[in-house]
């Protein structure tokens, strides 16, 4: 299957949050007709009704793909909209987090392409990072689909196994929460030092998004673009003794926090 297929037999929508609608908009920007969408949600906002979309649950019989975009706890009253759909040509994807593969065969049958996904918040500016990885019934051409509409909100991974989902929820998808902290932690640092709560923000927003840039666009990796900073005896020298201290320093701190954050994301799929 190919975005070709997708136009001809429509694409199913199963919520229509901030990530659906991420997503949506990019399909339609990159050429998806609107009339090949259908979108299941209870509660339309103003902007899905003025996409041109199908809105309800009157549903074409075989569409390519049908996309599980609800909420973790949201999903047991969800998931039976698209039962249908199940152990037939479908390819299921699924970007609900913490919900591992075997809910979804549980509900729409052992036969059904699952593809399960993580994305995080950046997709919504189209700036994200999703990881992909498909149950023994997905086909190369399965994964090829998923990854084309996936790239439409940023970059795409495929992982060996859903094992990994866990280590890539805590890094990536929980991940970009621990910048905004960091953001709010360095701000604040600044206050402390004098400057206006203003400056300091805008400072510290502008610092984190640029060093990000230039961590992605940069031919040298983080650690030398870190070092091209760092002058003998300076000022950067002097904080990096502070945050580089392997005990109370980033790197203990931060194995710390993704290890609790890959622990919780394994007990919520037993849950």
């Amino acid at each position: 299957m190919n975005l070709t297929d997708v136009a001809k037999r429509g694409l199913v929508l199963l919520g229509c949050g901030k990530m659906g609608s991420a997503m949506l908009e990019g399909w339609l920007r990159t050429g998806l007709p609107p009339a090949s969408v259908w979108v299941i949600d209870p509660n339309p906002s103003d902007w899905l009704k003025e996409q041109g979309v199908n809105i309800g649950e009157d549903l074409p019989e075989s569409p390519a793909v049908a996309i599980i975009a609800v909420k973790p706890q949201m999903m047991a009253d969800a998931l039976p909209n698209v039962e249908v759909l199940g152990n037939g040509e479908t390819l299921v994807i699924s970007v609900a987090a913490g919900t591992p593969i075997r809910t979804f065969e549980q509900v729409l049958g052992p036969d059904t392409p699952i593809v399960r996904a993580m994305p995080n918040t950046p997709a919504a500016i189209g700036r994200g990072i999703t990881a992909v990885v498909g149950n023994a019934n997905v086909r190369p051409d399965h994964m090829d689909l998923a990854e084309a509409l996936l790239l439409s909100v940023g970059e795409v991974v495929r992982l060996d196994a859903e094992e990994q989902m866990d280590a890539v929820t805590a890094i990536s998808g929980s991940g970009p929460a621990y910048v905004f902290h960091f953001i709010e932690s360095l701000a604040a640092a600044g206050l402390a030092q004098g400057l206006s709560a203003e400056l300091s923000m805008q400072l510290a927003k502008a610092t984190v998004a640029g060093a990000g840039d230039l961590a992605e666009q940069a031919s040298q990796n983080p650690a030398e673009l870190r070092a091209n900073v760092t002058s003998p005896n300076g000022t950067t020298q002097a904080a990096l003794e502070v945050l580089m201290d392997n005990t109370a320093g980033f790197p203990g701190l931060l194995r710390r926090a993704v290890t609790a954050a890959a622990n919780r994301s394994r007990e919520l799929a037993n849950e």
